[in-house]
């Protein structure tokens, strides 16, 4: 089974399957397994989204990280481990889903803007420290704070990243990509998602 380190090692780009529906569920995530893509979180204010979680990582638990994002509380955590999810992902830092997700076994991956909440996450056992929104904490700041956290801290940018602006983040550290409505709508054909997903593929190889 694939972990987080190999998954990022081959594909920076995380995919947030924002509004997906359980009957496209499986279609989308074929199309981006096929293009790499390594880590799939369906965000827990989406159509039964559990659901959703539990035929992904059935059909790519092994070669690929499945699990939730938006998650704000204890029992959600549990509801996603349950699921065969393997990675919590939150809008922001609350240690006790943190120290939920930990002791499930789980990949945490709190939000942060703060060097405060960085280092907060990362005595709680942070798996990724997720900078979002990512248009109010540009490359200069990550920057500025990549020169004081640990330099084994994996950062990911999420929010507003798009295959054009992933170069100045790439540049100052940042080691994965938070992907959104730029790669995926519920609206989106699957035709629309596989050219979004190769767009990012693309540009991130333009990158390493």
């Amino acid at each position: 089974m694939i972990d987080l380190s190999e998954a990022l090692s081959q594909n920076a780009l995380i995919a947030i399957l924002r509004g997906l529906e359980t009957k496209n569920a499986l279609a989308v995530a074929d199309i981006l397994v096929a293009e790499s893509f390594r880590i799939i979180e369906v965000p827990l204010n989406s159509p039964d989204p559990l659901t959703s979680i539990e035929s992904i990582a059935q059909r790519h638990g092994q070669t690929a990280i499945v699990g939730a994002g938006t998650v704000l509380t204890v029992e959600q955590v549990d509801a996603v481990a349950d699921a065969g999810g393997r990675i919590i992902v939150s809008p922001n830092m609350n240690p006790d889903v943190g120290r939920a997700a930990i002791a499930r076994g789980l990949y945490w991956c709190p939000g942060v803007m703060t060097p405060s909440e960085a280092f907060a996450a990362l005595d709680l056992g942070a798996s990724v420290l997720k900078f979002f929104p990512a248009e109010l904490v540009p490359p200069a700041a990550i920057a500025a704070m990549r020169a004081v956290l640990p330099k084994d801290a994996i950062v990911a940018a999420v929010g507003g990243i798009t295959p054009d602006t992933m170069a100045p983040y790439h540049a100052v550290g940042v080691d994965g990509f938070g992907l959104g409505s730029a790669l995926f709508k519920p609206a989106y054909s699957l035709d629309d998602v596989a050219k979004r997903a190769r767009a990012f593929v693309d540009a991130l190889e333009e990158l390493s």
